[in-house]
């Protein structure tokens, strides 16, 4: 009895799914016997057919839905990955000039395609043409601030302090020595900037222009270093030696500009003295011949809008004239700070740059 339900139980259910998972057929001269047939990965039912008891009917199983989504999303997956592939190929990645690649983003940020005045292609992406310029090689050179109050003569001994063990360092290796100079002096203007842009935000004040001159500063040194490495290599030592110093001066800077912003400034504008200095027993060693004049670096040639044919000696008297414009800078800011000012109460020199 209980046989016989679970028999007819089992037809119901299986002619109530049947039209979604199987497909029906009439199958003749098979044996009676109920069974499982598997023909080429087809599986097919037999059961007894009450209206004809000669004749059975085949289920056939076609796929079920979740093994059709499975197999399907396989192939959609293989062939969206190839897609995805081709329009990252087509629309992520772009072969630029040179070889290079160039990335092109969904969210519309591109790189401007760039050309000089005389339409070759512009190849530098850390500066832009409009950011190039023209040095002014006819600033006075010879300018010193006399130190007077006790805060400049800590500045001006400090400052001396500090070249003693660059000399007895580098000797007259002018190249290593300019390398060196760059790092610890594109330090201070990024300080500055940075304590004068977080000034500005607690205050809810403008800075007077004083926070992108700094930065430009900052700027402006930085490229005299990528200049200069394209002349001078650094040694494993020196690269070391760059870590140890910038940690230790960035601190120190940072720390005296909270303290005193006047003593500050009048320690880079002494520092900057210092710099012309030290570009100017460069150019002997140039003139003299005991360095080679060599070509000036393409970045220098087009940061600085020089001639094609411009030569280091060019390119020493080019970063020569910035740092005389950023020794008149600092000790205008410090002159600014002596006279009970803020920096903001006087405009900045954004024009030189």
């Amino acid at each position: 009895m209980m046989s016989r339900g679970a028999t007819r139980i089992s037809r119901s259910l299986i002619c109530q799914i049947s039209p979604r998972y199987f497909s029906s057929a009439a199958v003749r001269g098979h044996e009676p016997s109920l069974g499982i047939l598997t023909s080429g990965g087809t599986t097919t039912f037999l059961h007894g057919n009450p209206g004809n008891g000669s004749e059975r009917t085949a289920l056939t199983w076609i796929k079920l839905p979740m093994m059709r989504a499975r197999s399907a999303s396989t192939v959609a997956t293989v062939d969206q990955k190839d897609k995805d592939e081709k329009r990252e190929d087509k629309n992520g990645v772009a072969d630029g000039e040179n070889g290079n690649k160039a990335v092109v983003s969904y969210w519309g940020v591109e790189a401007p395609k760039l050309t000089k005045e005389d339409g070759t292609v512009w190849r530098w992406t850390c500066f832009r043409p409009w950011e190039t310029y023209k040095p002014d090689t006819d600033i006075e050179l010879k300018k010193h601030h006399v130190p007077v109050t006790l805060l400049d003569k800590v500045a001006f001994f400090t400052v001396k302090a500090l070249r003693w063990p660059t000399d007895l360092f580098f000797q007259r290796r002018y190249g290593c020595r300019a390398m060196m100079l760059e790092t610890v002096a594109a330090v201070p203007g990024m300080v500055g900037g940075m304590l004068l842009h977080c000034k500005s935000l607690r205050r809810f004040e403008h800075s007077g222009g004083w926070i992108k001159a700094l930065l430009e500063e900052a700027e402006n040194e930085r490229m005299h270093l990528m200049t200069f490495m394209e002349v001078s290599k650094p040694r494993w030592y020196e690269r070391a030696l760059v870590f140890a110093v910038q940690g230790v001066f960035f601190n120190a800077y940072f720390l005296t500009y909270l303290a005193s912003p006047k003593l500050a400034h009048r320690i880079v504008g002494y520092l900057e003295e210092e710099a012309i200095h030290s570009y100017s027993e460069f150019l002997n060693e140039l003139d003299k011949g005991n360095i080679e004049n060599v070509p000036a670096p393409a970045i220098a040639i087009d940061y600085w809008q020089m001639p094609p044919d411009s030569t280091l000696r060019d390119v020493v008297m080019v970063v020569r004239a910035d740092e005389a414009h950023h020794r008149d800078v600092n000790h205008y800011a410090s002159d600014i700070h002596y006279k009970g000012l803020e920096l903001k109460e006087a405009a900045a020199p954004l024009d030189y740059h």
